[in-house]
């Protein structure tokens, strides 16, 4: 008498077939990332130096640098993640533990889910009309770190909800019987516990403010000067920077290809270090959770 199984059952050829085109479209998928990387770096590592790194550009006495531009992008890295983090945290945090089930609730998730199809092209233009001309900002980093805090502000939270949906309710629960308040079980416990996908949103909301361009042309403008020493760290808020992006777009509309494809390396680099950074500072509370 025969057992019917899954020991005994036989594979189909369709089975195979199936798991090899899963298998195909993995290995496609790892190919594709790491043909790109190797190409931008094949092309570009050459044309890399320490000088091309630490100069700022010199039109006028034909020296070309870079070290401006990786200035701006790390300020807008800052500035936009120290606005839209409180706020994509703290919006998540109200709708997943105080806010009641209804139509305010529905509206505020479908806005979120709006907000992330919007074209970074009609930031770019509401963010130099608000922000630029009629708080009068002009052209200028608060402009840009402005504009950009609206773009990721959907990533950052959507991912914190969905990671505090993942905490157990009995956390919650213990917490709530043993006599903590509210505030202080969210503070001590959820957010720790959520912490991993809190970060990955963060993650990908660097990824998009670093390789972000269309919005920054009409908000933070393309200048490529170091601030000024003392003072002048804060007078750049208000002054016109061109990330790395708006750089490589720049020198490629001016078919400067081997200078582009050099920041692009110092792109794919600046952005695999703080993926790398964030992952382990997320394998950190990974650690921490399990103890």
């Amino acid at each position: 008498m025969a057992v019917n199984s899954v020991m005994n059952k036989k594979v189909r050829v369709s089975d195979n077939i199936l798991l090899g085109l899963i298998y195909l479209s993995a290995f496609l998928a790892v190919g594709l990332l790491v043909g790109i990387i190797c190409y931008v770096f094949y092309r570009g590592i050459g044309n890399l130096s320490l000088a091309f790194l630490v100069t700022e550009q010199s039109p006028t006495k034909g020296i070309m640098g870079i070290a401006g531009n990786i200035v701006n992008t790390l300020y807008i890295v800052i500035l936009t993640l120290i606005v839209v983090t409180p706020i994509g945290v703290g919006g998540a945090i109200y709708l997943n533990e105080y806010a009641k089930p209804g139509r305010l609730v529905s509206t505020i998730e479908f806005t979120i889910e709006v907000l992330t199809g919007i074209p970074s092209i009609i930031f770019g233009l509401f963010g130099s009309v608000f922000f630029g001309q009629t708080l009068g900002l002009g052209y200028s980093m608060l402009t840009g770190s402005f504009t950009l805090t609206i773009m990721v502000l959907p990533l950052i939270a959507k991912n914190t909800q969905e990671a505090l949906r993942t905490v157990p309710q009995s956390y919650r629960s213990g917490a709530l019987g043993i006599g903590a308040t509210k505030w202080y079980m969210i503070r001590t416990i959820l957010l720790p516990s959520a912490m991993p996908g809190i970060l990955t949103g963060i993650i990908l909301a660097i990824g998009r403010i670093v390789g972000e361009s269309a919005a920054l042309l009409f908000t933070s403008g393309s200048g490529f000067y170091l601030p000024a020493p003392g003072f002048g760290y804060v007078r750049k808020l208000f002054e016109s920077g061109g990330t790395l992006t708006i750089e490589m777009y720049l020198q490629m509309s001016k078919g400067q290809y081997d200078v582009a494809f050099a920041i692009a390396c110092v792109l794919l680099i600046l952005v695999l270090g703080l993926n790398f950074l964030t992952k382990v500072i997320a394998n950190k509370f990974n650690v921490e959770k399990t103890k």
